[in-house]
């Protein structure tokens, strides 16, 4: 980019807005609430209930949050989530892998509205590709999840939940930062008698940071533009939408210590349909479909990753407090490379009982997974949530869930087409306590057993299942809201370890710490969000620490009047550029400070 950063203007821009300000704009506005134990969560049990009633952890990144910065990237709106390691190989646009409760990377299933992210290739989604424009919330929900979702659920789902329109509106949205970054959005919504329609574009520009600790190192740039547009109809008796995303770009990024640059692309096609017979009983189905290519500019390499989906099931309300949820997915992935050229089939058959009343809530179900290379599977799941005390509420799950092997395990280089998929079996306990004065909190314990892990021979080199793992750890969490002020910590205790060789895997820290502070009002919002690790290995293979880190990241936000908002963001204030991993002769750092500005103009 050519383009030099001109806070100047951007300050000038500010100050034409803030002099649109109208007092009577904050008599007319409500207080904005941050998410609180009654936000209604669909990742759990793929029907609306209260996150209270879930018998287990899941956390919640509102949409607030969300949009209090557009130019943040998932990677660093997951960071916030402390019993999530999330490690990116530098800044915009590099590798990004989450540890979710310690486990692997690609053993957290990602969502879009239901439609699988992750990629046939590595089994992991492409993290810094997804753009977050246009989301409402993103659910995390922490511990085992395949009697839903079949494979990769073995530490939890991620899933990305878009806006619905509800009104008809329009926005232009720009922010401009250090690094040339700039970033703008542009979106419009229409709602009418049950009728919507939805569409967003954004552009994402920016130099990008050095992204690795070596002499002579190069600036990483990134650039990415796209656009989703979603088509609906809403009622009690029916419902159908058609959603229609596509991101594209090019990153520049190590290869063996040399810099090199590729394209991506990423599309996504979900139909979505329900029709409600009567009160008791629903049919919900979907059709997806989900590309991932990479290309890279240098070479004629490249990673193409296609999943595709059919879903149909039933939830039938057996009484005011109790429902059975009856389903089947049929699944297709695809990968093309240089080298493999694969598509497997799977079918899944699922069954969940739900009850919901004297103070308990359950959960109870299992899955047969028929996929064509490993066989037929079988994974089964129960929690209960008890209400103790008016104010005091506790729960327990236990559940087992699986990972298939990839093709790069079963194709690539040491592939092993015999492979096993990885199973795991995980026990949890928890409270939940409301306090007075607005203070919540709560504290849980669990443990994870991974068998059958796939690694490679370290004679051979052929990928084998030969690895098992053990995953002890506790979350806790105290939140408290004001009027205005409002605080939420989360502590995260996590040990993952090879049960051979009891010592510590890679790239787990063992203490985590969240925490955000903040006020908000009619017109203003500040807030201060501080996060910290414990240091942690960086490979099996390499005496090598990573040490832990500290970083504290600022919004601020003022509602000029009901057309204009104006908000700064500091990502990493005290530009700390601390070490994220180690490879290739050398440690990969993170993008140090992001301060910037931008302007919200709605309609």
């Amino acid at each position: 980019m050519s383009t030099t950063f001109q806070p100047t203007r951007l300050v000038g821009a500010i100050a034409i807005a803030m002099g649109f300000s109208s007092p009577a704009f904050a008599q007319e506005q409500t207080t904005d609430k941050i998410a609180s134990l009654d936000t209604i969560v669909v990742t759990a049990s793929k029907t609306p209930e209260s996150i209270k009633n879930v018998p287990a952890r899941i956390t919640v990144i509102d949409e607030r949050t969300i949009e209090q910065s557009p130019i943040a990237d998932l990677p660093n709106l997951l960071a916030r989530e402390a019993a999530a390691n999330v490690v990116q190989l530098g800044g915009y646009g590099q590798q990004t892998s989450i540890f979710l409760r310690g486990t692997n990377s690609n053993q957290t299933l990602v969502l879009l509205d239901g439609v699988r992210l992750n990629t046939a290739t590595t089994g992991a989604a492409s993290l810094p590709f997804l753009d977050t424009t246009g989301l409402q919330r993103i659910e995390v929900l922490k511990g085992p999840a395949s009697v839903l979702y079949g494979t990769d659920a073995i530490g939890g789902v991620v899933q990305l939940i878009s806006k619905t329109p509800e009104k008809t509106s329009a926005f232009v949205t720009g922010e401009m930062g250090e690094h040339n970054t700039y970033k703008a959005i542009v979106g419009a919504d229409l709602a009418e008698n049950g009728f919507y329609t939805q569409i967003r574009g954004q552009r994402l520009e920016t130099d990008g940071t050095i992204i690795k600790e070596v002499a002579n190192a190069e600036r990483a740039p990134y650039d990415q533009k796209g656009y989703s547009t979603k088509v609906g109809y809403d009622s009690n008796r029916v419902a159908t939408s058609v959603d229609f995303s596509q991101n594209e770009g090019n990153s520049t990024y190590d290869n063996f210590g040399t810099m090199t640059s590729q394209d991506f692309k990423n599309q996504s096609i979900n139909l979505k349909g329900r029709v409600s017979i009567n009160e008791q009983f629903d049919i919900h189905a979907r059709l997806s479909q989900f590309k991932d290519d990479l290309d890279q500019v240098d070479s004629p390499s490249f990673v193409h990753s296609t999943t595709e989906e059919a879903e149909l099931y039933t939830v039938y309300n057996l009484a005011k407090y109790q429902n059975i949820l009856v389903g089947a997915t049929f699944r297709n992935t695809d990968a093309k490379t240089a080298s493999i050229k694969e598509d497997v089939d799977s079918t899944g058959y699922y069954i969940q009982h739900q009850y919901n009343d004297h103070g308990f809530n359950t959960q109870v179900g299992v899955r047969v997974e028929d996929n064509e290379k490993f066989g037929t599977h079988t994974v089964a799941q129960g929690g209960i949530r008890y209400q103790l005390l008016p104010l005091t509420s506790i729960y327990t799950n236990i559940g087992s869930a699986f990972k298939a092997p990839t093709f790069n395990d079963m194709y690539g280089w040491g592939g092993n087409p015999d492979l096993k998929p990885e199973e795991s079996i995980s026990y949890e306990i928890g409270i939940d306590q409301k306090f007075n004065y607005g203070i919540n909190a709560g504290l849980s314990a669990f443990v994870t057993k991974v068998d059958d892990l796939i690694n490679s021979d370290p004679v051979t080199y052929q990928m084998v299942n030969i690895d098992k793992a053990k995953i002890e750890g506790a979350e806790s969490y105290i939140k408290w809201q004001g009027d205005n002020l409002y605080t939420n910590l989360g502590y995260s205790y996590v040990r993952a370890k090879d049960k051979k060789t009891d010592e510590d895997l890679s790239r787990r820290p063992r203490q985590s710490v969240s925490l955000t502070a903040g006020w908000t009002d009619e017109q203003y919002t500040f807030s201060t969000t501080m996060l910290a690790n414990d240091d942690y290995d960086n490979t099996a293979f390499d005496d090598v620490q990573i040490p832990g880190h500290f970083r504290v990241d600022m919004h601020g936000q003022y509602k000029v009047n009901k057309n204009v908002d104006v908000f700064a963001n500091i990502q990493n204030v005290g530009d700390s550029k601390y070490r994220t991993a180690y490879g290739s002769g050398g440690y990969y750092i993170n993008g140090g400070r992001l301060a910037s500005a931008g302007v919200t103009f709605r309609y």
